[in-house]
């Protein structure tokens, strides 16, 4: 059988997007065109591929099982094409996708799509979540060019790069009753608080943290983003344990005062992780380096900063 190698990207596209419309978008193809390419697609490899459904195309399992096969022969293609040439970032046409945790989507996304639009503005990105699975963001597979928060025990096939370290502080209501320039152990205890749920293993980290300075905290909230948490304190008496960065953003907000804790609870890192065959390629390394400035000048210096594949 004959394959038809121009028909693996239209796969690709819409195992990524899960629409017709934004697949045929992404190549620059009109619908019509997509749609006779997907005809073909099916033909070819004796499978539906995808099915219709209320909320877009879902892929069969024999896509699902083609899928990283594909990405990987097609990134390897372009390795091979690409790494003959010169990444200019201002002429580059792309659309890359990222997966960040709902922290560095918070301090970190914005500031890259700024530093983007300045020196390359025809890349778009596109946020997929980054949930319990690492797998679904697509980043162990390779459909996702960068997962950016933190791994533990990550898969042989990631390579994770630290970008920077973070701290804590508490935040309450800038008028609240018991609180007024600091807060003691006693009062932390004594409140109630308010908590996000990061995805998987990582939801315990916080509490043991507090664990081993011996401090107790009764969770009245938990919310799934970082977003929610200013708008609950400032309407009740409850505190919450937030990253430097973030109260940092949250510091203009007259609603609100941000405070040290009350005992030292270290730090935290920020990695980004890619699969590695992505190593060397251009675009991709030249991203890295630009997400990897960005999380210098956020947090100051970071002292050496190192990758590690498993």
């Amino acid at each position: 059988m004959r394959y038809d190698l121009n028909l693996l990207p239209v796969f690709l596209a819409l195992i990524e997007e899960r629409s017709v419309t934004r697949a045929a978008e992404r190549l620059g193809i009109t619908q019509p065109a997509l749609s006779n390419a997907l005809t073909r697609l099916r033909a070819m490899l004796l499978d539906p591929l995808f099915v219709r459904e209320r909320y877009g195309m879902q892929p069969t399992p024999k896509a699902l099982e083609l899928a990283p096969v594909i990405a990987s022969a097609l990134s390897s293609l372009d390795s091979v094409v690409l790494g003959q040439q010169a990444f200019e970032p201002a002429k580059a046409q792309q659309r890359i996708t990222l997966a960040p945790n709902s922290y560095v989507e918070f301090v970190l996304v914005p500031a890259i799509v700024a530093r983007l639009r300045e020196r390359a503005p025809g890349i778009s990105l596109r946020l997929t979540p980054y949930g319990a699975d690492l797998a679904e963001t697509g980043v162990v597979s390779g459909t996702t060019a960068l997962a950016l928060g933190r791994f533990v025990d990550p898969p042989d096939n990631l390579v994770v790069q630290h970008l920077m370290d973070d701290g804590l502080s508490c935040i309450v209501r800038a008028d609240h009753p018991q609180i007024d320039r600091k807060i003691t152990r006693k009062q932390y205890e004594r409140l109630k608080h308010v908590n996000v749920l990061p995805p998987g293993r990582l939801r315990a980290g916080l509490f043991q943290v507090l664990e081993r300075q011996g401090l107790q905290r009764e969770v009245a909230v938990s919310v799934t983003h970082f977003l929610a948490i200013p708008e609950v304190v400032a309407v009740t008496d409850y505190c919450a344990t937030l990253p430097n960065l973030i109260c940092r953003r949250l510091a203009h907000d007259a609603r609100l005062k941000i405070l040290p804790t009350p005992a030292d609870l270290g730090t935290f890192p920020v990695e980004m992780a890619w699969h590695v065959r992505y190593r060397h390629d251009p675009a991709h390394v030249w991203l890295r380096a630009l997400i990897g400035e960005l999380a210098q000048q956020l947090s100051g210096p970071l002292g050496t900063a190192g990758t590690r594949t498993r």
